[in-house]
């Protein structure tokens, strides 16, 4: 008989202190991401081409060695180092955050910072759903990309009162950076000390691979990698709000916002997509942001950017969940974190010329252009979704 699972709030005890990771992670990411576009376009005087260019590499790298650290995790059975060694890299990043002060040093960290997070992503996704039992596995992704978000609340926040009590200047912007590495350095120690492994049997290359590239897998990957070249970096949300009057303070309350609405729709999504075919969760993911990017084309008040940040909280709540939930469905328990890194991978290779275009088509053509580009091609993603599905 199988000793009980310890639970907090109906969730495994250990993905609640995944959670708790996560958690003080995204408010440690969040506190300098909410502001950073502004920093360097306002700040530092950098142009949305240069901006373009920084969100695209640094996405890219968010998802350049997926495959690889999902793939030796699968092959060598392990899970916490992979993830531990992942969160780490992205807390030293951090700390050379601080004494940054160019564009170059700025963007230098993004990509540092993105290339850790890309190292743990399918190793600690694989984690999750190892632990997962199968009816709980849209809610238990939904429940940790919650405390996720909850962290990016408060990271926004913490970046507004101090912006707002000592000023929008470069000190300020220094003393950030360091409460970020206070956090970040947290959540390493929790992982480090509380977390276990949950090893699997180790499997060889072809096997793996094969296994990994089923052809439901295939078509999904072949919509989502469309879908991503209209998936742009969120700085140009951000960057749409200070055009429209937003204060740099006021854009990391912006930020706090669609955090909020992503933690009020994640956990009642994942549970849907488990009693729903969760193919038409995915559905939903692109006709969201679809309607979004169209509001955005038009939005020239302030009231109307608010509600499409509360619209893209709930895009995101699918985007970040529930695509790995539904990627677990197409593969097996042993390859999991392999077809997670594939999908990654293949997603982030699109996101660089995604943030390149939308920087291009904002400098020259402006933002309406930017916008009107994602709609369409979220659009196309999803008729090849819809035309071709496996169940």
């Amino acid at each position: 008989m199988k000793p009980r699972k310890r639970s907090i709030f109906g969730v495994d005890f250990e993905i609640f202190l995944l959670g708790i990771v996560s958690f003080f992670t995204d408010i440690s990411s969040e506190l300098i991401f909410s502001v950073l576009s502004i920093f360097l376009t306002v700040i530092l005087g950098s142009s949305t081409f240069i901006l373009g260019i920084i969100e695209g590499l640094a996405d890219f790298s968010a998802s350049s060695l997926d495959f690889a650290s999902g793939y030796f995790s699968d092959k060598s059975g392990k899970r916490k180092i992979f993830v531990l060694s992942g969160y780490s890299f992205s807390t030293l990043a951090k700390a050379l955050l601080i004494f940054a002060s160019t564009t170059f040093h700025v963007g230098l960290f993004r990509v540092i910072e993105r290339l850790g997070k890309s190292f743990r992503g399918p190793p600690r996704d694989a984690l999750i759903s190892g632990i997962s039992e199968e009816s709980k596995l849209g809610f238990n992704f939904g429940f940790h990309k919650a405390m996720d978000k909850l962290g990016a609340v408060l990271g926004p926040l913490v970046a507004y009162f101090i912006l707002a009590k000592l000023g929008q200047t470069v000190g300020t912007f220094k003393i950030l950076f360091i409460i970020s590495f206070g956090f970040a350095l947290l959540s390493v120690l929790i992982l480090g000390i509380f977390v276990k492994d949950h090893p699997i049997k180790s499997r060889n290359f072809k096997p793996l691979l094969k296994s990994s590239l089923n052809p439901k897998f295939n078509h999904y990957l072949v919509s989502a990698s469309i879908f991503s070249l209209a998936y742009f970096s969120f700085s140009f949300l951000l960057l749409k709000a200070y055009t429209v009057g937003f204060e740099i303070k006021d854009v990391a309350l912006l930020y706090a916002l669609f955090n909020l609405s992503f933690i009020i729709f994640a956990v009642p999504i994942g549970k849907l997509g488990d009693k729903i075919k969760r193919s038409k969760i995915i559905v939903l993911e692109y006709l969201i942001y679809a309607i979004m990017s169209v509001g955005f084309i038009f939005a020239t008040t302030k009231i109307e950017v608010i509600i499409l940040f509360l619209l893209y909280g709930i895009f995101y709540s699918i985007d970040s969940a529930q695509t790995k939930a539904y990627i677990s469905d197409l593969s097996t328990k042993q390859t999991r974190a392999t077809a997670l890194g594939v999908y990654n991978l293949a997603t982030g290779i699109v996101y660089l010329p995604a943030s390149i275009i939308a920087g291009l088509l904002w400098k020259y053509l402006g933002p309406q252009y930017t916008f009107g580009f994602a709609a369409l091609v979220s659009l196309i993603a999803l008729i090849i979704f819809v035309v071709k599905k496996y169940d």
